[in-house]
C-alpha cells in the first residue's frame, strides 16, 4: 500500500466507492461460497476431524480486553490517517522536500499511514499493559515478527528491479501492454499475472508498477482516468493470483492444517482468486465509467 500511494502520489482513501464494492463482492461472495461448502458437509456427515496428536490449548477467556478495546487500534489508523492525510500535512509547508527530490504528494500518504499505525501501537500496548506478562518481551516479539514482512517486501521490490532491467523482460513488458487499449485491465493483467508468477502480492506489485507504472499512469491521464482508479485496481488485482497453489502461505495453512491441496484448495482458491478477480472485473467496468 505504501508502494501504491508513494508511486501514484495517492493515499489510503484513494477511490474508496471501488474498494468498498470490491470489499462487498469479496465479502458476500466468500461467504456465500463457504455457507454453501459447509451445509455440503453437513449433508455428507462430515465434521472437523479426528486430530489426536494435537494438544489443546486452553486459553483464559476472563482476560481477554472487549471488544470496543480490540477494534481501538484499528480506529485509530483510520481516523488519525485520514485526518493527516486531508488536513494536517496539506496545510504544512513542505517545500523543503524539493531538495531531496521529491514532493509533498509523493510522502503525505506514507507519512500519515506511518504516523497512524505507530499511534496504533502505542494506544494497543497502553490499554493492554496489565493484560501482559512480560510487556518487553512482548514488544520484543513484536518487533520480530515484523522482520520477516519487512525483509519479504524489500527482497520482492529488489527482486523486481532486477527482473525489470533483464533483456528477456522488454518482451513480456510488450506483450503485457499490448493485451489491451485500457489502461485499467492492462495493470490489472500485468498486477495479477506477476503476483501469480512470484506467489506474491507485494511482488507482482513492486515489478508490475516498477516497469510499467509510469505507461499507465500517462495513459490513464490521457483518458481522464482518476490515479486513485490505477490506485485502487492494482491493490485488488495484486490480491487474485497471488494466492496459486506454490503461494508460501498457502502452503504454510495447509502444512499446520494437516490438509491437502486436493483436500483443501478448491474452497482457498475461490475465496483467494476467483472472488477477488470477479471484483477486479466489477471495479474495472466501474473505475471506466468514471466511479471513484
Amino acid at each position: 500500500m505504501l508502494f501504491l500511494c508513494n508511486f501514484l502520489e495517492t493515499d489510503v482513501y484513494a477511490a474508496p466507492i471501488l474498494g468498498i464494492i470490491a470489499s462487498a463482492i469479496m465479502f458476500f461472495g466468500g461467504l456465500f461460497w463457504l455457507e454453501f461448502r459447509a451445509k455440503k458437509a453437513m449433508a455428507k456427515g462430515e465434521n472437523y476431524g479426528k486430530h489426536l496428536n494435537e494438544d489443546i490449548v486452553k486459553i483464559d477467556t476472563n482476560n481477554l480486553p472487549n471488544f470496543w478495546i480490540s477494534m481501538l487500534p484499528i480506529i485509530v489508523v483510520l481516523v488519525m490517517s485520514f485526518i493527516l492525510s486531508k488536513y494536517i500535512f496539506p496545510n504544512v509547508n513542505l517545500d523543503y522536500l524539493s531538495k531531496y527530490e521529491t514532493s509533498a504528494s509523493k510522502v503525505i500518504g506514507n507519512w500519515s499511514l506511518i504516523i497512524s499505525l505507530a499511534s496504533s501501537i502505542i494506544v494497543a500496548f497502553t490499554f493492554n499493559y496489565k493484560r501482559m506478562e512480560n510487556p518487553l518481551d512482548t514488544l520484543t516479539k513484536g518487533v520480530n515478527g515484523s522482520f520477516l514482512a519487512v525483509m519479504n517486501t524489500a527482497s520482492e521490490v529488489g527482486y523486481g528491479n532486477v527482473i525489470a532491467g533483464l533483456a528477456a523482460f522488454t518482451i513480456v513488458k510488450s506483450a503485457l501492454l499490448g493485451f489491451s487499449s485500457n489502461p485499467l485491465i492492462s495493470e490489472a493483467v500485468s498486477v495479477s499475472s506477476l503476483a501469480g508468477i512470484t506467489g506474491s502480492a507485494s511482488g507482482g506489485l513492486s515489478i508490475a508498477l516498477g516497469a510499467l507504472g509510469e505507461v499507465y499512469l500517462k495513459e490513464a491521464q490521457a483518458l481522464g482516468i482518476s490515479p486513485e482508479v490505477l490506485h485502487r485496481i492494482s491493490a485488488i488485482a495484486c490480491g487474485g493470483l497471488d494466492t496459486l497453489p506454490h503461494n508460501g502461505a498457502v502452503v504454510t495453512l495447509l502444512g499446520v492444517t494437516g490438509l491437502t491441496h486436493k483436500e483443501s484448495y478448491i474452497d482457498i482458491g475461490m475465496c483467494t482468486a476467483i472472488i477477488p478477480t470477479l471484483a477486479v472485473l466489477a471495479c474495472i467496468i466501474l473505475g471506466s465509467i468514471g466511479v471513484v
